[in-house]
């Protein structure tokens, strides 16, 4: 089996923010479009417009209806690998093929090892391991390995390509091995949890609470205190809250 390194000098991961995802699916399409090209080549689609489509998608949107009533709300969930500190994908691999990087916690799978016996992925309590049936392989998030050092790229574009393509900025990549990234503040910030801590492996991506929705009346009192901020009745802010106040009310 698998040995995992003692420790890592980084950990590289996502911070997710539940609050502000609106399930518009950019992440999953720009990774699936950048590792059929990238780390983890193809990603195979089979029938996709018959009656049994199934392919490798390493990042997949789960939306759900929580609550009851005027509370009720959807919250959309975006599930991808989790870079584990402790991940039984890797302990459980028979052929050395899943492991983790010594030197930024990055959990990889090597194809030219791994012999598609799923074990990975009926030990991941996450269900992030994809099977490829066109490849006889397990794959998975990369976390864009070969984008985020690959200096040929633009500084800005040296991040995963979910994080890159989220157009409401939910998604967050940095090293959550240091408590004073801008991503380690994030999460003590606003209270960032782990997926499914009773399992014990340590998941270094963390997820992001949604807010409490405020209520009608909360939310006036905002737009009044801030339309009393905004000075002058004949001011530019003041016009946009008028206008603003004419469109929320039809």
């Amino acid at each position: 089996m698998t040995a995992l390194p003692e420790t890592t000098a980084k950990k590289l991961g996502l911070v997710i923010d539940l609050d502000t995802c609106v399930g518009c699916q950019a992440c999953a399409t720009s990774c699936k479009e950048w590792n059929t090209g990238g780390y983890s080549a193809p990603l195979t689609d089979q029938d996709p417009y018959g009656a049994d489509p199934h392919g490798a998608w390493l990042n997949r949107v789960h939306s759900y209806e929580v609550g009851d009533g005027t509370s009720s709300r959807t919250v959309h969930f975006p599930r991808s690998c989790l870079h584990c500190e402790t991940p039984a994908c890797v302990t459980v691999c028979p052929t050395g093929a899943s492991y983790k990087r010594a030197e930024d916690g990055i959990v990889l799978v090597n194809p030219d090892t791994c012999i598609g016996c799923k074990l990975c992925s009926w030990a991941c309590p996450y269900g992030a391991r994809e099977y490829d049936y066109a490849d006889g392989v397990m794959k998975k998030c990369t976390l864009c390995v070969d984008r985020i050092y690959n200096e040929t790229l633009a500084p800005e574009d040296r991040i995963p390509a979910c994080v890159r393509a989220c157009p409401t900025g939910a998604r967050h990549f940095g090293d959550l091995g240091d408590p004073t990234s801008a991503v380690s503040r994030l999460v003590a910030e606003r209270g960032g949890f782990d997926l499914l801590p009773e399992t014990g492996f340590k998941p270094v991506n963390k997820y992001l609470p949604p807010r409490p929705r405020r209520t009608g009346a909360e939310a006036s009192a905002q737009m009044s205190g801030a339309k009393a901020d905004a000075g002058d009745n004949g001011s530019l802010a003041s016009r946009f809250f008028a206008w603003a106040d004419k469109v929320l009310s039809r």
